[in-house]
């Protein structure tokens, strides 16, 4: 949670800021029906947002503020079967998830995190960068991905909604950053953080197997050609894989020592979405309810009539005489000095 800072929008368009010693915790709010169906023109007079059981006073924002959209993608050895699914995701990502006046930025992780490319509203550069995605080794430091992408969101300008969308593992291998620190730094930020995971073991089934010329360097493969006397590629399929994702491997990690599942614990606390997927399809499909999701939100905000430093709280969100209708909003924040 961090100290709230308002925006008063002038007559002239530009915005002055002022800062206060008031905290505020932002709660963006999905509701639907039974069918799933969102549920528009709702008003604070049909909300209620109760604070470890207290009703609050709460603000709804009317205005569309415009996204900074940070994706975290995991680039790992065991992630080579989903980074082939993202490189026609681009337009996705800013059309849908950052859309109108929104930007964009990429960052990948593996043993390291990396800014592939900074905050953009051009499509074309997204996808390029998504195209340039390759395989970086075998950890997979999550937690200090997560930080660098609120790194990032710190420094943008007041007044936009901060989104953090990490395609990967649900699990963090060899971050040197802490939960706790994370978790504070996401908390202080208000940001939403979206998770799309997939499984390393069962990822490589989901993709046309390989040939042994595709297993080549790029410079080595003989394309095919109609011409009769020129040598022919491989097209024999390639031998099993013993790597990460390979039927040993995901074994062996059967019996990995148990880690926290950072997907559902940040997703949860910040009101975002946790979405598994296997095929490219459903990649596109998540991305595209997370998009539809985003834009579709209630944002609720309160100041705590109470704040107890370290002490969990618990939020919940109801609609007056609508219980049928379905709440989802952030489960709880953790209030901070």
């Amino acid at each position: 949670m961090r100290a709230l800072t308002a925006l008063l929008l002038l007559a002239s368009g530009a915005y002055a800021q002022f800062r206060s010693t008031v905290p505020l915790v932002v709660a963006p709010t999905s509701v639907a029906d039974s069918k799933g169906r969102y549920v528009d023109g709702l008003t604070l007079e049909d909300l209620i947002l109760y604070d470890n059981n207290v009703p609050q006073t709460i603000q709804m924002d009317w205005m569309s503020y415009p996204i900074s959209l940070v994706v975290v993608v995991q680039t790992s050895d065991n992630a080579g079967a989903v980074i082939d699914k993202l490189g026609a995701s681009g337009i996705l990502l800013t059309e849908l998830v950052a859309a109108d006046r929104g930007e964009t930025a990429l960052i990948t992780y593996s043993g390291t995190v990396k800014l592939l490319q900074d905050f953009t509203t051009e499509t074309d550069a997204v996808t390029h960068a998504l195209r340039s995605l390759r395989k970086e080794g075998g950890q997979a430091v999550a937690l200090e991905a997560v930080g660098e992408a609120l790194k990032l969101l710190e420094k943008r300008p007041a007044g936009r909604r901060r989104v953090v969308l990490v395609i990967g593992e649900k699990k963090d291998r060899g971050s040197a950053a802490t939960l706790p620190e994370i978790v504070e730094q996401v908390e202080r930020q208000n940001a939403a953080v979206y998770w799309l995971t997939f499984s390393p073991f069962l990822q490589p089934f989901t993709v046309k197997p390989k040939t042994v010329e595709e297993t080549k360097p790029e410079a080595q493969r003989i394309k095919d050609t109609a011409c009769a006397v020129c040598p022919k590629p491989d097209n024999r399929p390639a031998p099993p894989d013993v790597g990460p994702g390979s039927l040993i491997y995901g074994l062996g990690e059967l019996f990995r020592l148990s880690k926290p599942d950072l997907a559902v614990l940040f997703t949860r606390i910040t009101g975002g979405r946790t979405i598994s997927f296997l095929q490219k399809g459903a990649l596109e499909h998540a991305i595209q309810l997370i998009g539809e999701e985003i834009h579709r939100q209630y944002i609720l905000s309160f100041s705590p009539k109470t704040v107890e430093p370290e002490i969990y709280h618990s939020i919940r969100v109801v609609v007056k005489g609508r219980p049928e209708l379905q709440v989802r909003t952030r489960e709880g924040y953790w209030a901070v000095n």
